[in-house]
């Protein structure tokens, strides 16, 4: 992976992702593909990306480093790939207060 500067536009941000109560496994299962390949393109161009899961399994988390456009570009992605499946809010990291104690 190559290492880029860091410009005064890029900022850490945070993806809350929330199951809807009519998502299938089978739905779920197809969307899998396409987000992976929405976070290996991300990886590609060197950028920092980490998600997980909450113990609920309905609600999972996603931190990255980026500029604006780039975020707005990547949200929009992900929510055409799992908007039947995942309501999806990203918030600016500074907007998360209890999330910069970990």
């Amino acid at each position: 992976m190559s290492q880029q500067t860091v410009t005064q536009n890029e900022k850490s941000w945070a993806i809350v992702s929330v199951l809807k109560e009519t998502t299938d496994d089978q739905q779920l299962e197809r969307t899998v593909p396409e987000v992976s390949k929405i976070i290996d393109e991300w990886h590609s161009k060197g950028k920092f990306i980490l998600s997980g899961p909450f113990d609920d399994n309905k609600t999972s988390l996603t931190i990255f480093h980026g500029s604006e456009d780039e975020v707005r570009k990547f949200h929009e992605q992900h929510k055409k790939v799992t908007s039947d499946v995942l309501d999806t809010y990203v918030y600016q990291w500074d907007a998360l207060p209890v999330l910069s104690l970990l």
